[in-house]
């Protein structure tokens, strides 16, 4: 693993790393922002997927968690969104290929070779950073936003034993009653819509999947609620299959980083309580 950069922030080390991914074939980059921590102390962790376009700078410039992260003791992870590089398929649309791969493991060629971003974040990158990282892997909890927020909840959803805590902010909350989703899942994963049920949140509640703690927090301003993230549908599926959730409208914001910034530390905050830091 190679450092990219390192920063002293709020008594901890904000960090950019990079190293060879076998998952995806290419090398990934990643933000890591430990606190500040006694030696030899293991620290819960929170990651964090960020949407379309996006990379692990997004969030870390313009997140705002670090000060929250300090005072509860919490490592915080942030993903790249895909894989990059030369010989990375890439589509020349925002919301296709490059910083679009809604985090699955794609089985459609071209795609199929490096858009593997399941095991990317579910397997690969999580014992990479047990082995460099002080992280106690048995206190982890995930969120995200946008399509990240879709990854988060997806992510979550598959291995509810693994994380002790759900958010995520706008998410596009079901890929298969949307036009982003319709269009990235058809690409990655062919036009066999029972194949995409993994990928999709109302999906993995429908066929069973449950978690205690699923929060998420939604702007009333945003330009994609209605015909994109649709908010209502997962807060219908939750209410009608006893899966809980808590669910928070926010009249006036809309989908940006001035948004996510705003309750980024009460979502820290809230992931700290399940996560006994």
């Amino acid at each position: 693993m190679e450092t990219v950069s390192t920063w002293k922030a709020c008594g901890g080390t904000q960090g950019v790393y990079r190293h060879a991914s076998s998952a995806t074939g290419t090398d990934m980059t990643f933000a890591v922002y430990v606190p500040p921590h006694e030696k030899g102390a293991k620290l819960p962790v929170l990651w964090y997927l960020s949407g379309l376009t996006c990379t692990h700078a997004n969030v870390m410039e313009k997140g705002e968690y670090r000060a929250a992260c300090a005072e509860k003791g919490i490592i915080f992870v942030a993903p790249d969104t895909s894989p990059r590089g030369e010989g990375v398929p890439d589509k020349d649309q925002y919301d296709l290929g490059t910083g679009a791969s809604f985090y699955v493991d794609a089985t459609e060629a071209p795609w199929s070779k490096h858009y593997r971003m399941r095991t990317y974040i579910e397997e690969e990158l999580p014992e990479l950073l047990a082995e460099i990282f002080p992280v106690d892997m048995r206190r982890q909890s995930i969120m995200g936003h946008s399509m990240g927020g879709h990854g988060a909840l997806t992510v979550g959803l598959r291995n509810t034993a693994r994380y002790r805590s759900i958010s995520a902010f706008s998410p596009i909350v079901s890929p298969l009653a949307c036009p982003w989703g319709q269009a990235a899942l058809s690409l990655y994963l062919g036009e066999n819509e029972a194949n995409w049920r993994d990928y999709d949140a109302c999906m993995l509640i429908a066929d069973g999947a449950r978690h205690e703690h699923l929060r998420v927090d939604q702007g009333s301003a945003d330009e994609f609620l209605e015909e994109q993230l649709k908010t209502g549908v997962l807060r219908d599926v939750c209410k009608e299959l006893g899966q809980p959730l808590e669910l928070n409208l926010h009249a006036g914001y809309d989908h940006s980083y001035y948004f996510i910034s705003t309750f980024m530390a009460d979502h820290v905050h809230w992931h700290a309580d399940r996560l006994g830091a």
